[in-house]
């Protein structure tokens, strides 16, 4: 099934090089597939994933390795943001 993950920040640089100036991939994973799966295979540090939206959606942290993504989601992933 196809998905679109979307990365910001420090964490574009994750994505393929071609993509990272849109900071956006589509993906084609598993019927199923977890946040944390796309986290892992991604090989997004673990520190950096603060702000996780599906559609828009706030997902807790705690629900995010068992989250399962349906076809055409948009994951959306921040670090977290400094400054004053």
């Amino acid at each position: 099934m196809k998905i679109t993950l979307k990365l910001f920040a420090s964490l574009t640089d994750y994505l393929p090089e071609s993509s990272r100036y849109t900071n956006i991939v589509e993906l084609e994973v598993l019927e199923g597939a977890s946040i944390g799966q796309i986290i892992e295979s991604h090989r997004l540090p673990p520190k950096l994933v603060h702000l996780v939206l599906v559609n828009g959606k706030y997902i807790e942290p705690e629900k995010r390795a068992t989250y399962a993504l349906a076809k055409g989601d948009v994951l959306a992933i921040w670090p977290p943001i400094a400054g004053g």
